[in-house]
């Protein structure tokens, strides 16, 4: 884990966190953008609304765009929390996976940000692709990548 971050893994969720020096409001609007989120994630390369959505709100959707060694793949994804200033949070339709982002004012000033991700059950067919053609070690990518992410976010947004 990077300095400066707390993170926790198991076989279902995936958490890290930072404190960032700008207010929940900010944090909030800068990663509720999700057409912004491939500037700082090292899986995915961006998002796009879907319909007429132009922003994060409950029952948006958007298609994610992401990466992993080889394999490219887009996911479509609908808004489950919409909170300026205090939480966003998606949901993955094909997966069931769920990505939430909290903020937090912090006590020393800033924005406590918690970024995790949430699975009921990994489909055994995600389970099986992953060990045959990308390594099996896609928990571990995703946990330093929520790690990377936040500390993208925070060198873009501190600067």
């Amino acid at each position: 884990m990077a300095k400066g971050n707390d993170a926790v893994m198991n076989d279902h969720h995936l958490q890290g966190q930072t404190t960032i020096n700008r207010s929940p409001a900010d944090v909030y609007d800068a990663i509720a953008d999700i057409t912004q989120m491939g500037r700082w994630s090292p899986e995915c390369t961006g998002g796009r609304w879907l319909g007429r959505a132009k922003e994060a709100t409950v029952g948006a959707r958007f298609v994610g765009f992401n990466k992993r060694k080889w394999a490219r793949w887009a996911t479509v994804c609908k808004v489950v929390t919409a909170n300026p200033g205090k939480e966003f949070a998606f949901k993955v339709v094909p997966s069931g996976a769920t990505w939430r982002y909290r903020f937090e004012p912090s006590a020393g000033g800033g924005t406590l940000v918690t970024e995790t991700r949430e699975l009921d059950k990994e489909p055994a067919v995600v389970k099986l692709a992953d060990k045959a053609m990308l390594g099996g070690n896609h928990e571990v990518e995703l946990d330093e990548g929520i790690v990377a992410t936040l500390e993208r976010v925070k060198a873009e947004l501190e600067r």
